[in-house]
Protein backbone atom coordinates (compact mmCIF):
# COMPACT_ATOMS: atom_id res chain seq x y z
CA UNK A 1 0.00 0.00 0.00
CA UNK A 2 1.35 3.41 -1.03
CA UNK A 3 0.47 7.22 -0.54
CA UNK A 4 0.07 7.41 -4.31
CA UNK A 5 -3.11 8.20 -5.88
CA UNK A 6 -3.58 5.51 -8.60
CA UNK A 7 -7.61 6.89 -10.07
CA UNK A 8 -9.18 10.15 -9.28
CA UNK A 9 -12.85 11.25 -10.45
CA UNK A 10 -13.26 15.01 -9.89
CA UNK A 11 -17.39 16.32 -9.77
CA UNK A 12 -17.89 13.04 -11.84
CA UNK A 13 -21.96 13.37 -13.27
CA UNK A 14 -23.73 11.16 -15.71
CA UNK A 15 -27.52 12.32 -16.38
CA UNK A 16 -30.04 10.59 -18.02
CA UNK A 17 -32.98 12.50 -19.53
CA UNK A 18 -32.75 14.99 -16.36
CA UNK A 19 -32.01 11.70 -13.96
CA UNK A 20 -28.79 11.91 -11.68
CA UNK A 21 -27.55 8.47 -12.08
CA UNK A 22 -23.97 9.60 -10.92
CA UNK A 23 -24.14 13.29 -8.70
CA UNK A 24 -20.38 15.15 -8.02
CA UNK A 25 -18.42 11.96 -7.00
CA UNK A 26 -15.12 12.96 -5.79
CA UNK A 27 -13.73 9.46 -5.57
CA UNK A 28 -9.91 8.73 -4.74
CA UNK A 29 -8.18 5.56 -5.02
CA UNK A 30 -5.23 4.73 -3.63
CA UNK A 31 -2.34 2.47 -5.25
CA UNK A 32 -2.26 -0.85 -4.11
CA UNK A 33 -5.50 -0.78 -1.96
CA UNK A 34 -8.82 -2.64 -1.53
CA UNK A 35 -11.73 0.33 -2.19
CA UNK A 36 -15.04 -1.08 -2.16
CA UNK A 37 -18.02 0.99 -3.82
CA UNK A 38 -21.36 0.15 -1.35
CA UNK A 39 -25.43 1.26 -1.56
CA UNK A 40 -28.06 -0.34 -2.26
CA UNK A 41 -30.05 -0.75 -5.45
CA UNK A 42 -30.26 2.69 -7.64
CA UNK A 43 -26.95 3.84 -5.74
CA UNK A 44 -25.02 4.33 -9.20
CA UNK A 45 -22.28 1.85 -8.27
CA UNK A 46 -22.59 0.18 -11.62
CA UNK A 47 -23.10 3.71 -13.48
CA UNK A 48 -19.84 4.87 -12.02
CA UNK A 49 -18.30 1.44 -12.91
CA UNK A 50 -19.25 2.43 -16.62
CA UNK A 51 -17.90 5.51 -16.32
CA UNK A 52 -14.77 4.81 -15.39
CA UNK A 53 -14.37 1.95 -17.83
CA UNK A 54 -15.47 3.81 -20.49
CA UNK A 55 -18.43 2.27 -21.42
CA UNK A 56 -20.84 5.58 -20.84
CA UNK A 57 -19.64 9.20 -21.46
CA UNK A 58 -19.29 11.10 -18.42
CA UNK A 59 -22.25 14.85 -18.37
CA UNK A 60 -19.56 16.75 -17.20
CA UNK A 61 -16.62 15.79 -14.70
CA UNK A 62 -13.59 14.22 -15.41
CA UNK A 63 -11.54 10.90 -14.77
CA UNK A 64 -7.58 10.42 -14.09
CA UNK A 65 -5.78 7.42 -14.23
CA UNK A 66 -2.17 7.03 -13.41
CA UNK A 67 -1.79 10.75 -13.99
CA UNK A 68 -3.53 10.72 -17.30
CA UNK A 69 -6.98 12.28 -18.06
CA UNK A 70 -9.23 9.50 -19.52
CA UNK A 71 -12.31 11.36 -19.58
CA UNK A 72 -14.39 10.11 -22.52
CA UNK A 73 -11.75 7.83 -23.61
CA UNK A 74 -13.13 4.37 -25.51
CA UNK A 75 -13.35 1.16 -23.53
CA UNK A 76 -10.41 -0.42 -25.80
CA UNK A 77 -8.34 2.48 -24.93
CA UNK A 78 -9.11 2.46 -20.99
CA UNK A 79 -8.18 -1.17 -21.37
CA UNK A 80 -4.88 -0.84 -22.92
CA UNK A 81 -3.82 1.56 -20.25
CA UNK A 82 -4.05 -1.09 -17.29
CA UNK A 83 -7.66 -0.90 -16.30
CA UNK A 84 -9.62 -4.10 -16.50
CA UNK A 85 -13.00 -4.95 -15.65
CA UNK A 86 -15.22 -8.00 -14.74
CA UNK A 87 -18.88 -7.83 -15.19
CA UNK A 88 -22.27 -8.25 -12.91
CA UNK A 89 -23.61 -11.20 -15.54
CA UNK A 90 -21.30 -13.63 -16.87
CA UNK A 91 -20.17 -13.11 -20.55
CA UNK A 92 -18.32 -16.53 -21.76
CA UNK A 93 -18.84 -17.90 -24.94
CA UNK A 94 -20.32 -21.95 -23.87
CA UNK A 95 -18.76 -23.90 -26.81
CA UNK A 96 -14.23 -22.89 -25.91
CA UNK A 97 -12.46 -24.40 -23.23
CA UNK A 98 -11.34 -22.64 -20.23
CA UNK A 99 -7.39 -22.68 -22.08
CA UNK A 100 -8.97 -20.75 -25.37
CA UNK A 101 -10.80 -18.39 -23.85
CA UNK A 102 -7.27 -17.36 -21.88
CA UNK A 103 -5.17 -17.35 -25.50
CA UNK A 104 -7.91 -15.39 -26.92
CA UNK A 105 -7.13 -13.07 -24.20
CA UNK A 106 -3.81 -13.02 -23.63
CA UNK A 107 -3.43 -12.45 -27.91
CA UNK A 108 -5.69 -9.84 -27.46
CA UNK A 109 -2.77 -7.90 -26.37
CA UNK A 110 -1.01 -8.75 -29.22
CA UNK A 111 -1.60 -7.90 -32.56
CA UNK A 112 -2.96 -11.76 -33.14
CA UNK A 113 -6.04 -9.97 -30.86
CA UNK A 114 -7.23 -9.02 -34.75
CA UNK A 115 -6.99 -11.92 -36.27
CA UNK A 116 -8.89 -14.46 -33.97
CA UNK A 117 -9.66 -16.98 -36.89
CA UNK A 118 -6.54 -17.44 -38.34
CA UNK A 119 -5.20 -20.94 -37.12
CA UNK A 120 -5.54 -21.99 -33.71
CA UNK A 121 -2.12 -23.22 -33.45
CA UNK A 122 -1.26 -19.49 -33.67
CA UNK A 123 -2.43 -19.01 -30.16
CA UNK A 124 0.23 -22.05 -29.00
CA UNK A 125 2.30 -19.45 -27.65
CA UNK A 126 0.56 -18.58 -25.02
CA UNK A 127 -0.47 -21.76 -23.84
CA UNK A 128 1.90 -21.93 -20.76
CA UNK A 129 0.31 -18.42 -19.54
CA UNK A 130 -2.86 -19.49 -20.30
CA UNK A 131 -2.00 -22.39 -18.04
CA UNK A 132 -0.32 -20.28 -15.44
CA UNK A 133 -3.53 -18.36 -14.88
CA UNK A 134 -6.22 -21.02 -14.97
CA UNK A 135 -4.15 -22.24 -11.67
CA UNK A 136 -3.73 -19.16 -10.19
CA UNK A 137 -7.92 -19.11 -9.91
CA UNK A 138 -7.78 -22.82 -8.92
CA UNK A 139 -8.85 -23.69 -12.48
CA UNK A 140 -5.88 -25.48 -14.20
CA UNK A 141 -7.32 -29.27 -13.86
CA UNK A 142 -10.38 -27.72 -16.17
CA UNK A 143 -8.48 -26.26 -18.64
CA UNK A 144 -9.92 -28.55 -21.54
CA UNK A 145 -13.60 -28.33 -20.27
CA UNK A 146 -16.05 -26.41 -22.40
CA UNK A 147 -17.08 -22.94 -20.23
CA UNK A 148 -20.30 -24.29 -20.72
CA UNK A 149 -19.76 -27.38 -18.16
CA UNK A 150 -18.65 -24.99 -15.45
CA UNK A 151 -20.82 -24.61 -12.29
CA UNK A 152 -21.58 -20.84 -11.39
CA UNK A 153 -18.64 -19.92 -9.28
CA UNK A 154 -15.71 -21.26 -11.50
CA UNK A 155 -17.00 -19.30 -14.38
CA UNK A 156 -16.68 -16.34 -12.07
CA UNK A 157 -13.08 -17.46 -11.33
CA UNK A 158 -12.86 -17.89 -15.27
CA UNK A 159 -14.00 -13.85 -15.94
CA UNK A 160 -11.28 -12.96 -13.15
CA UNK A 161 -8.88 -15.01 -15.10
CA UNK A 162 -9.58 -13.17 -18.36
CA UNK A 163 -9.42 -10.22 -16.66
CA UNK A 164 -5.88 -11.22 -15.23
CA UNK A 165 -4.62 -11.70 -18.96
CA UNK A 166 -4.77 -8.06 -19.59
CA UNK A 167 -2.07 -7.50 -16.66
CA UNK A 168 -3.96 -4.82 -15.21
CA UNK A 169 -2.87 -2.35 -12.53
CA UNK A 170 -6.38 -1.42 -11.59
CA UNK A 171 -9.33 -4.32 -11.45
CA UNK A 172 -12.91 -3.56 -11.49
CA UNK A 173 -14.92 -6.00 -10.16
CA UNK A 174 -18.70 -5.75 -10.37
CA UNK A 175 -20.25 -7.88 -8.18
CA UNK A 176 -17.81 -11.09 -7.73
CA UNK A 177 -19.71 -12.60 -5.67
CA UNK A 178 -23.33 -12.23 -6.75
CA UNK A 179 -25.57 -15.07 -6.78
CA UNK A 180 -22.69 -17.72 -4.80
CA UNK A 181 -23.18 -20.15 -2.04
CA UNK A 182 -21.60 -19.29 0.76
CA UNK A 183 -18.55 -22.00 -0.19
CA UNK A 184 -18.00 -20.17 -3.27
CA UNK A 185 -17.95 -16.92 -1.55
CA UNK A 186 -15.48 -17.27 0.76
CA UNK A 187 -13.64 -19.09 -2.01
CA UNK A 188 -13.80 -15.91 -4.20
CA UNK A 189 -12.63 -13.99 -1.18
CA UNK A 190 -9.28 -15.76 -0.90
CA UNK A 191 -9.27 -15.44 -4.59
CA UNK A 192 -9.94 -11.98 -4.78
CA UNK A 193 -7.06 -11.16 -1.98
CA UNK A 194 -4.33 -12.91 -3.32
CA UNK A 195 -4.87 -11.50 -6.59
CA UNK A 196 -4.92 -8.21 -5.45
CA UNK A 197 -1.27 -8.52 -4.30
CA UNK A 198 1.05 -6.28 -6.44
CA UNK A 199 -2.42 -4.40 -8.08
CA UNK A 200 -5.30 -1.95 -6.95
CA UNK A 201 -8.90 -3.30 -6.67
CA UNK A 202 -12.07 -1.73 -7.04
CA UNK A 203 -14.98 -3.56 -6.05
CA UNK A 204 -18.76 -3.33 -5.55
CA UNK A 205 -20.41 -6.17 -3.36
CA UNK A 206 -23.81 -6.36 -1.57
CA UNK A 207 -22.01 -9.07 0.90
CA UNK A 208 -21.12 -6.96 3.73
CA UNK A 209 -18.95 -10.01 4.47
CA UNK A 210 -17.11 -9.73 1.34
CA UNK A 211 -16.94 -6.08 1.95
CA UNK A 212 -15.33 -6.64 5.19
CA UNK A 213 -12.98 -9.01 4.22
CA UNK A 214 -11.57 -7.64 1.86
CA UNK A 215 -11.76 -3.29 1.75
CA UNK A 216 -9.24 -1.22 3.42
CA UNK A 217 -11.43 2.40 2.35
CA UNK A 218 -15.26 1.88 1.71
CA UNK A 219 -17.52 4.44 -0.22
CA UNK A 220 -20.63 4.83 0.25
CA UNK A 221 -23.34 5.89 -2.57
CA UNK A 222 -26.86 6.96 -1.98
CA UNK A 223 -28.95 8.30 -5.04
CA UNK A 224 -26.03 8.71 -6.95
CA UNK A 225 -23.18 10.21 -4.74
CA UNK A 226 -21.01 9.98 -1.63
CA UNK A 227 -22.78 9.22 1.51
CA UNK A 228 -19.71 8.18 3.33
CA UNK A 229 -16.38 7.10 3.06
CA UNK A 230 -13.49 5.26 5.26
CA UNK A 231 -12.39 1.77 6.67
CA UNK A 232 -15.17 -0.84 6.91
CA UNK A 233 -15.32 -0.55 10.58
CA UNK A 234 -15.72 3.41 10.53
CA UNK A 235 -18.43 3.30 7.45
CA UNK A 236 -20.30 0.64 8.83
CA UNK A 237 -21.01 2.53 12.37
CA UNK A 238 -22.37 5.39 10.65
CA UNK A 239 -25.82 6.27 11.47
CA UNK A 240 -26.57 7.68 8.13
CA UNK A 241 -25.19 4.37 6.56
CA UNK A 242 -27.11 2.14 8.65
CA UNK A 243 -30.21 3.87 7.87
CA UNK A 244 -29.62 4.13 4.12
CA UNK A 245 -28.41 0.64 3.10
CA UNK A 246 -27.26 -1.80 6.02
CA UNK A 247 -30.69 -1.48 8.05
CA UNK A 248 -31.30 -3.32 11.15
CA UNK A 249 -28.57 -5.82 10.93
CA UNK A 250 -25.95 -2.79 11.52
CA UNK A 251 -23.56 -4.32 8.70
CA UNK A 252 -24.51 -8.12 7.68
CA UNK A 253 -27.82 -7.49 5.68
CA UNK A 254 -27.87 -7.21 2.02
CA UNK A 255 -29.41 -5.02 -0.35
Amino acid sequence: MTDKTLLQTRSLTKEFRGFRAVSDVDLVVQTGTVHALVGPNGAGKTTLFNLLTGFLEPSSGTIEYDGHDITGKRPEDIAHLGIARSFQITSLFDALTLREHLELALASRTGLGMRFWQSVTRFGRFDDQATALLDQVGLADLSGLPAGSLAYGQKRALELALALALDPKLLLLDEPTAGMGVEDVDRTIALVKQVAEGRTVVLVDHNMHVVGSLADTVTVLQSGQVLAEGPYEQVRQDPRVVEAYLGTAAGESHD
